[in-house]
């Protein structure tokens, strides 16, 4: 089967395309595993970590993609709720322990052994790949392959970012960047919190008119002051500036959640003028995102169907996944990138 492959660690840019065509051997299932036939694999910047080295790989060479949408076509002994030609979904958990604390409690994200797909175990930029029946989901009708795939992990990540902030209808919102995850959860806040106002914070003119049209309050650029102080504030983008500057932009008591596996190095010096009085005082919260739990998917995935929502997207070739991420690390983004396998 055709397979793009990472060797190492290395930087993604016009002249260097670090993902390569490969032919490797299908997988074979294990007891409690599913093989699945790979429709679609969602882009995130997460891959852009792994490729760079801020989330790096357990192995090399390496499969990456976790927003993977395909057919059951095969099934070990020991699975259960799943049946030959079922579509199924996987997202960033691959697998965790199942009997420590966290796993127990539900916050199996958490796990010292949390396995992620498409990093510590092949992913979904691939034709066929394996995965724990477990962490496997079955997709709604109502979705196509490229809709679904966003789901799993932009759009799970943002409805768990969302449950961190503890927001109630009618309080104030803002997003930190406005990329596939941001744009899934303006438009489910839209539907859930229906008194609640979003504002949003991006760098890229194309993004704030993208987040205006989609019914945002306010859209401004990421170091301007927002119209009024807002109760919460979700940040997902790669770099400091934005937390800082989001500190200012909180009501007393407010909450700032990051919504970011990992955070480059390249804007450190910004938070050398965190001032405490002007971004941290009166009982404001930071809280980080790690990962994403089983349950988040589930539930995610219910409640899209419910509300029928539909995330925008890019459709790109397989072979052209390079260039995807390229436009994802240049903000070339409205909406999410998917790979059509």
């Amino acid at each position: 089967m055709k397979a793009l492959l990472l060797n190492r660690i290395s930087n993604l840019s016009e002249n260097n395309s670090p993902l390569l065509m490969k032919d490797i051997y299908v997988p074979v299932p294990g007891e409690s595993e599913l093989l699945i036939k790979v429709s679609v694999c969602g882009v995130c910047h997460t891959e852009l970590d792994e490729i760079e080295g801020r989330t790096p790989p357990q192995i090399f060479p390496v499969v990456l993609g976790h927003q993977v949408v395909g057919r059951v076509t095969e099934k070990g002994k020991s699975v259960t709720g799943f049946n030959i030609n079922d579509r199924v979904g996987v997202g960033w958990i691959y697998s965790s322990c199942g009997k420590c604390r966290y796993c127990l409690e539900g916050n199996d994200n958490l796990c010292e052994e949390f396995r992620a797909t498409g990093r510590d175990v092949n992913g979904g930029y691939e034709e066929y790949m394996t995965v724990p029946f477990k962490s496997a989901f079955l997709i709604p009708e109502n979705f196509s392959d490229s809709e679904a795939a966003p789901l799993l992990c932009a759009g799970a990540i943002g409805y768990r970012s969302v449950k961190l902030t503890g927001l109630k209808d009618g309080q104030s919102l803002g997003l930190t960047g406005f990329g596939a995850s941001a744009h899934i959860v303006l438009k489910m806040v839209k539907y859930k919190y229906p008194a609640t106002k979003i504002y949003v914070f991006a760098r890229s003119e194309k993004e704030r008119e993208f987040a205006k049209y989609l019914g945002a309050e306010w859209a401004g650029n990421t170091a301007d002051k927002c119209p009024e102080k807002l109760n919460c504030i979700i940040d997902t983008t790669p770099a400091w500036m934005p937390v800082v500057q989001a500190l200012k932009n909180l009501k007393p008591e407010g909450r700032l959640v990051i919504n970011a596996i990992r955070k480059e190095d390249t804007d450190k010096s910004y938070l050398v003028n965190i001032s405490y009085q002007e971004h941290l005082w009166m009982e404001k919260e930071i809280k980080s995102v790690a990962n994403v739990a089983v349950s988040d998917i589930k539930e995610f995935l219910k409640i899209a169907e419910e509300i029928n929502l539909k995330p925008e997207y890019q459709e790109y070739p397989l072979e052209d996944a390079n260039k995807a991420l390229l436009e994802l690390k240049q903000g070339n983004v409205r909406g999410a990138k998917v790979l059509r396998v």
